[in-house]
């Protein structure tokens, strides 16, 4: 990819949706080099203002937009928006760096967490997509990565915990109005999900796939292993929706392929970019840890009683931002550094 002295023209797609406005927002707060910014839109959002930083951006219509000269093109508009639009601004020239699922296991796409597999963009020429890995997923091998690295991981089984904000904005604001109809003896009315959301959990996010699993938790099988480079990593997921608003948290048991040594890992958690390492006995919580903010934390890390090596670890993250927004962006910086 060419340096550009002057900045980057970037272009957000989806930007007036939660994952938009966070990526618009972390653009301003990292400074990112932008000579021109573009907020795209589907036609209904064309002329409302987003802001960026101090400023205010009027939404053009992404169906028109011609992404000629433009460097990067961060989406979040849903599958079928970047199905037909990414591959448009792809032949345009333009970097795309693709925040839905639809390209994770294209492999011509990389699939990348620039913590984890940076590396696979040193031959990226520019021009062309790039995926961000399902929110999930980059959280929990943000953790991960330093393990493997030493000591290989043969299996992960890992139970989700995760916030409305994944579902979008209907989803919070139905989490805050089901809410309020609790407190005020009315009977909550489902739309974002089957099932009334406050004060209950859902153990099922996305369709079910034929073998009784979700789509959500087979992404994060197919995407660790495709991130991680090793087919014979076995992830075992249970993906459960719960009623909070920001920040996705997950119980982690994995098996290691080496012996471990306990010490060792907290020191190489501690050590990892992107990584957060909370000491005992302080709580590790999507509200108080993750929310706004940019690490991936882990706590409760401890020897796994029912095997040798067994590890258990808690992991929270805010899925908008590191686990969607930041990631993306921080592919895009990673490009442009190189």
């Amino acid at each position: 990819m060419t340096t550009r002295k002057d900045g980057y023209r970037v272009a957000v797609v989806g930007a007036t949706g939660a994952v938009g406005e966070a990526m618009l927002e972390i653009l301003a707060e990292r400074k990112f080099p932008i000579a021109d910014l573009a907020a795209l839109a589907s036609s209904r959002s064309v002329g409302r203002e987003v802001s960026f930083g101090r400023k205010s951006l009027v939404v053009d219509d992404l169906a028109t937009f011609d992404f000629s000269g433009w460097d990067f093109a961060l989406f979040s508009a849903g599958g079928s928006v970047s199905a037909e639009h990414a591959p448009r601004a792809a032949n345009a020239g333009c970097t795309v760096i693709d925040n839905t699922s639809h390209f994770r296991l294209d492999p011509d796409v990389p699939l990348v967490v620039p913590e984890v597999n940076g590396s696979v963009l040193d031959d990226f020429a520019g021009g062309g997509i790039i995926a961000n890995p399902n929110c999930s997923t980059i959280q929990m091998l943000v953790a991960l990565a330093p393990i493997h690295r030493r000591y290989g991981i043969a299996r992960i089984n890992v139970a989700t915990y995760q916030s409305v904000s994944g579902a979008g904005k209907s989803a919070m604001m139905e989490l805050g109005q089901q809410s309020a109809d609790r407190f005020n003896f009315r009977d909550p009315e489902p739309k974002a999900f089957k099932v009334p959301i406050a004060f209950n959990v859902i153990p099922e996010i996305d369709v079910f796939e034929d073998n009784g699993y979700t789509r959500e938790e087979m992404k994060m099988h197919r995407e660790t292993r495709r991130i991680f480079d090793d087919a014979d990593i076995a992830v075992n997921a249970t993906a459960v929706r719960v009623p909070v608003f920001i920040g996705h948290g997950e119980a982690i048991h994995l098996e290691t392929r080496e012996a471990f040594d306990l010490v060792e890992v907290r020191r190489l958690l501690a050590a990892a970019p992107g990584l957060k390492l909370v000491a005992e006995p302080e709580c590790v919580t999507p509200m108080t840890h993750a929310a706004g903010k940019d690490a991936v934390c882990v706590g409760r890390v401890r020897q796994d009683l029912s095997h040798p090596k067994g590890l258990n670890l808690w992991v929270v993250a805010d899925n908008v931002r590191k686990g969607a927004a930041l990631n993306a962006i921080q592919i895009a910086e990673y490009l442009v550094a190189r």
